[in-house]
């Protein structure tokens, strides 16, 4: 015996595609944030010689002391791989958390 749903009335489809529509554009930027993130561990691997657990204990640091996004640190650390003036504060707080792990 085969059973059949109703089919869902279209306000219920709207809401559930709403949904996922909001669910596939947080995982799109979560994805780049990531990515972000790993290209400044690699900045940090590069200039200072550490392993990538450290570099993200770095960055994780560096953006608690300045009260600024992980993803925000990230994104200033590969500014300024590229050139870019890194700001004083995330200067120094970069440079204490990488002398406290060498």
């Amino acid at each position: 015996m085969t059973t059949s749903r109703a089919p869902r009335p279209p306000a219920d489809r709207d809401a559930a595609l709403g949904h996922l529509q909001q669910e596939n554009a947080q995982l799109q930027q979560a994805i780049g944030s990531h990515a972000r993130v790993d290209q400044a561990i690699g900045v940090l691997i590069a200039i200072h010689r550490i392993p990538p657990a450290v570099g993200f204990e770095v960055l994780r640091e560096v953006s608690q002391h300045t009260n600024t996004k992980l993803h925000e640190v990230a994104e200033t650390v590969i500014g300024w791989a590229l050139g870019q003036r890194l700001p004083e504060s995330v200067g120094h707080a970069l440079d204490a958390a990488v002398q406290r792990r060498q």
